[in-house]
């Protein structure tokens, strides 16, 4: 008699909608963290502004020297990449727009290293991965497109590693930033958090809370931020920390993003992708109904379950 067949549940297909929030929100939060530079970026990447010079015997901080750009031509590459992440956003032929978007903003973090923060590096990761995904079959105008061509119906699930791929990125980068903080001083000097308030980057939601909340506090947050990042492997592989996991994360990048002015951008499409990997599926289909409404998504589910 033989074994019973236990499916792996690592390599289980994965809900479609973990995919496409993704694609939906991901590219509007990197677009954002661009818009300042790509308002100016005759200043950016063109000789208007400061570039950095080509090393005559080349430099490791500087491996590819790309020349500044014709002040025309930077325009363009500014009105395509706002293009490309907004067709991406509404699923307007995804596979060319992810393709386009990834590969303007490889240029971007190339192109100016002065200028190449996590979101630059991120965001090109994301882009590429949807590229790489069948990202767009569902809740967009392609999907719109094809079933008025009467084509079958849209998918419901993909395969594993499209969204795992996510998953263990979020997972390490935040274990890799709890470990670098380990080593950085964070478990030994109690005032890390507190010192950050008082930088450049306070707004007045910080000057608010570093008068008004007690110090002791700010090494709290501080040791319940590194137990997070150190242990975000655990929290996130077992189901029953996996959403307490997600609201400390949420609430984090929450406080991050208003306290710490710029780094907004990096909090809103951090939040995205632990929402999209890891949130209930019911209360993750609900929240993309509300943003892009898909008339074919209960239909189709109920024809697959039959």
């Amino acid at each position: 008699m033989s074994d019973a067949y236990v499916p792996n549940p690592i390599t289980l297909s994965q809900p479609i909608e973990r995919l496409e929030l993704i694609r939906v929100l991901a590219p509007l939060a990197i677009l954002g963290f661009l818009s300042s530079r790509l308002v100016g970026v005759e200043h950016w990447l063109t000789e208007v502004g400061f570039v950095v010079p080509e090393h005559p015997f080349g430099d490791w901080r500087q491996p590819i020297y790309i020349p500044p750009l014709p002040v025309w031509l930077a325009v363009l590459v500014a009105l395509a990449t706002v293009a490309s992440a907004i067709a991406m956003s509404v699923g307007y032929r995804t596979r060319l727009a992810s393709g386009s978007f990834a590969a303007l903003l490889a240029y971007f973090a190339l192109a100016d290293r002065l200028e190449t923060f996590t979101v630059n590096k991120l965001g090109t990761i994301v882009a590429i991965a949807l590229f790489a995904s069948p990202a767009g079959a569902r809740y967009g105008i392609d999907a719109l497109r094809a079933e008025k061509a009467g084509g079958p119906p849209p998918p419901t699930h993909v395969s594993w590693g499209n969204v795992r791929f996510f998953q263990a990125l979020v997972v390490f980068m935040y274990c890799g930033s709890g470990l670098a903080k380990l080593q950085g001083g964070w478990l030994t000097d109690p005032n890390v958090i507190w010192s950050h308030l008082h930088d450049s980057y306070q707004t007045a939601v910080t000057y608010f809370a570093a008068r008004h909340v007690p110090t002791p506090a700010w090494s709290v947050f501080q040791y319940v931020t590194l137990l997070y990042e150190v242990g975000a492997p655990l929290w996130y592989g077992l189901q029953r920390t996996r959403v307490p996991a997600l609201i400390v994360g949420l609430g984090m990048h929450a406080t991050i993003g208003l306290m710490f002015g710029p780094v907004i951008w990096f909090s809103l499409l951090m939040s995205v992708l632990i929402v999209a990997c890891f949130a209930p599926l019911p209360r993750l289909t609900a929240l993309l109904q509300k943003i892009v409404p898909d008339r074919s998504s209960a239909a189709t589910r109920e024809q697959l379950a039959a």
